[in-house]
């Protein structure tokens, strides 16, 4: 209990040190392409919404919003990508915490996507048998 309130007491008194460390955390990365990854859109925002958010910090490449391929609904993030790295890291500084179509939205910068693996190859129970047939070892009644 002494230790929570001596702590809570130091937060307050170096708050504004403590907070401008802690702000300077997120920010302090720079940008080294100007595509942005957008989070926390809601579910009603369309590539256009996005486009007309983040058009006044710069010319827009393109904006997208990832969608669900069996609803067609957004999946709650999108991307924006713009014709220099310093209008993006304007539209990042712009965006970032704001409020779309009344959710909060972040904004950081986008990674390069990662390559999959390829994929297994087919077991061998599942391969045709010599015949042409597959067979199905299932064990136990199946009724």
């Amino acid at each position: 209990m002494a230790f929570a309130s001596s702590f809570r007491r130091a937060l307050s008194s170096g708050s504004s040190i403590l907070k401008s460390q802690l702000g300077s955390i997120r920010y302090n990365s720079t940008l080294t392409s100007p595509r942005l990854f957008v989070s926390g859109l809601s579910r009603l925002t369309t590539d256009e919404k996005l486009k007309e958010a983040f058009a006044p910090f710069g010319q827009l490449v393109y904006s997208k919003v990832i969608t669900d391929r069996a609803t067609g609904r957004s999946k709650g993030f999108g991307f924006v990508s713009h014709t220099s790295i310093e209008e993006a890291e304007r539209a990042r500084e712009g965006m970032n915490a704001k409020y779309l179509d009344g959710w909060v939205i972040f904004v950081d910068p986008a990674k390069s996507r990662e390559a999959r693996p390829p994929p297994p190859p087919p077991y061998p129970e599942q391969q045709p048998s010599a015949m042409g047939f597959r067979t199905n070892k299932t064990v136990g009644w199946s009724g």
